[in-house]
């Protein structure tokens, strides 16, 4: 709909929170198209030097692929993009709906000539858009984090600056002449996105150095608003359930760690060369949802028994005596795990970090020190880094950032 009356010169047009596209009995396709026609709409009155802000909010990135093509289609070139608060918490939690504060606002202008005719002749060349793109992230990512917008409002902070490389031409073509899609651009956005917020999230880095495991933890909790994330675990579990069932889904049995939509994780994983099939003992996908698991729930896998999950921490039994007996069930008994070895070391530098954080969670202070100065895992920087990038990525109300605080808490009596 419009604001307002349509004035000549500027105009806005809102999508005032719509219902997930999915859950529709039409396809995305029909909204395109509807979509589609009215922003040409908007365009049509607007004047050729005007200025066009669409306001819009969603949490899947299949409604947003489904408006940003709309824009696209409907003769636009979108400029800009920012994440504005536009909702009061109270509000929200009120009303039992998401947790949407923040409406994206998409600057845009028309693609037209003079005359108001869509310009329709501009053919880009797809290797210099992708030439373009990491530049242009790489520009806006950093004045982003100065002004505090990370996490997944950086993300779509991103998009206005990336579209407007593919936006301002009538259609970019492969030298095969094969038309790229914008579904095809917005992979590589991702992809772009999550290269330089690693940058970001390990600043003096080498990030080519962390395993894929490490980065695709660290870019997962930095997109849950950037280190204030949205855990399911503890006292939150309550309040996602209540936003799935906001939602339109069934209720299900209540699920602890860090939850994204299946599709952004997916997304994520890719740009970041990584695949969730692949991390099956740290990611858990179910139906539309991907769950980075707990720590505890890690145990068994770390640990031993087949690579077999623990049972997960439970909120009203000390996390010591839970993990503890984790450590017993993983090795088979106390006698075989003894007190002061470590008899598994994990295979990366994330699944050394867990180990560690499970160790000091369960009060093994011996086994802590043997296995972070004596078995070495310490010695290794990487270590020590990634630890303190998760120290300030976790919640602060989460049971990972104590345990990780309590390991680097240790670092300098343990010679490092």
């Amino acid at each position: 709909m419009f604001k307002g009356e349509v004035v000549p010169k500027d105009s806005e047009i809102v999508v005032d929170r719509p219902h997930e596209l999915s859950n529709s009995t039409h396809d995305i396709a029909y909204y395109e198209r509807e979509l589609a026609k009215a922003f040409a709409e908007g365009r049509r009155v607007l004047r050729p030097d005007g200025v066009g802000t669409i306001v819009f909010a969603s949490k899947t990135t299949a409604s947003w692929e489904a408006i940003l093509k709309a824009v696209v289609d409907a003769g636009w070139i979108i400029t800009g993009s920012w994440p504005i608060d536009t909702e009061m918490e109270a509000r929200i939690a009120a009303a039992g709906q998401a947790r949407l504060a923040s409406s994206v606002h998409l600057v845009c202008r028309p693609r037209e000539n003079p005359d108001g005719s869509v310009r329709a002749d501009e053919i880009g060349d797809w290797r210099d858009v992708l030439q373009e793109l990491p530049r242009r992230i790489h520009e806006w990512m950093p004045r982003l984090a100065e002004e505090g917008v990370v996490g997944a409002d950086a993300i779509f902070a991103c998009l206005g600056p990336a579209l407007e490389i593919f936006s301002r031409y009538s259609r970019v073509e492969k030298a095969s002449g094969e038309t790229v899609t914008l579904k095809e651009y917005l992979e590589c956005v991702w992809a772009a996105v999550a290269k330089e917020a690693l940058t970001i999230i390990f600043p003096d880095a080498d990030t080519i150095g962390f395993e894929e495991d490490a980065r695709l933890t660290a870019m997962w909790l930095w997109t849950l608003t950037g280190g204030k994330a949205e855990a399911t675990n503890g006292e939150n579990a309550e309040d996602a359930d209540a936003d799935d069932e906001s939602e339109g889904s069934a209720k299900k049995t209540k699920a602890t760690g860090f939850i994204l939509e299946y599709d952004a994780a997916r997304k994520i994983a890719q740009g970041l060369g990584a695949h969730l099939e692949d991390l099956s003992s740290l990611v858990e996908v179910s139906g539309e949802q991907a769950r980075l698991l707990p720590v505890g729930e890690r145990a068994s896998h770390l640990f031993g028994k087949n690579g077999g999950k623990a049972a997960p921490v439970k909120k009203k039994k000390p996390p010591q005596l839970d993990l503890f007996k984790a450590l017993e069930q993983a090795e088979g008994g106390e006698s075989s795990f003894g007190e002061t070895k470590v008899e598994r070391h994990g295979e990366t530098v994330l699944d050394r970090i867990h180990q560690s954080m499970i160790l000091f969670a369960a009060g093994r202070s011996e086994a802590l020190k043997r296995f972070v100065v004596e078995d070495g895992a310490g010695r290794d920087q990487r270590f020590w880094r990634l630890a303190q990038a998760l120290s300030a990525l976790y919640p602060s109300h989460t049971e990972e950032k104590r345990w990780v605080d309590g390991v680097l808490a240790r670092k300098k009596g343990l010679g490092f």
